[in-house]
């Protein structure tokens, strides 16, 4: 990977390493875009931006405006094992999650387990 930046770019941007011009790119574009530039977005968009397929994706993959995960992005047609795992990266570093689209069913399940166990 190169470092790339640009004289008079942010100057967050400044000690990043890029993977290369597109990804520093998208990550100037969308970082302004967030509700804050603190550490959990900054890692959030770098990692969206690593990929092109996330990269084009992103308004599905992220909500700027409310700064919520669209999970449901984990069953769209165009995901590649690579950029599920790009996106397991992002979620883990924005929110010390693992985003699933099966919550409800998990919830329901450990319902069911602790509703059998008490009877």
């Amino acid at each position: 990977m190169n470092k790339f930046t640009a004289l008079g770019a942010n100057e967050i941007t400044k000690n990043i390493t890029f993977q290369g011009e597109m990804h520093q790119k998208f990550f100037l574009l969308y970082l302004p875009e967030c509700r804050s530039e603190d550490v959990y977005h900054q890692a959030l968009i770098y990692c969206l931006g690593i990929s092109r397929d996330t990269r084009e994706h992103v308004e599905e993959i992220y909500d700027f405006e409310t700064g919520c995960i669209k999970t449901e992005c984990m069953k769209a047609g165009w995901q590649t094992s690579g950029s599920l795992k790009i996106i397991r990266m992002a979620f883990n570093l924005y929110c010390n999650d693992t985003p699933t689209v099966y919550e409800k069913e998990l919830v329901l399940s450990v319902f069911r387990w602790n509703r059998r166990s008490t009877c």
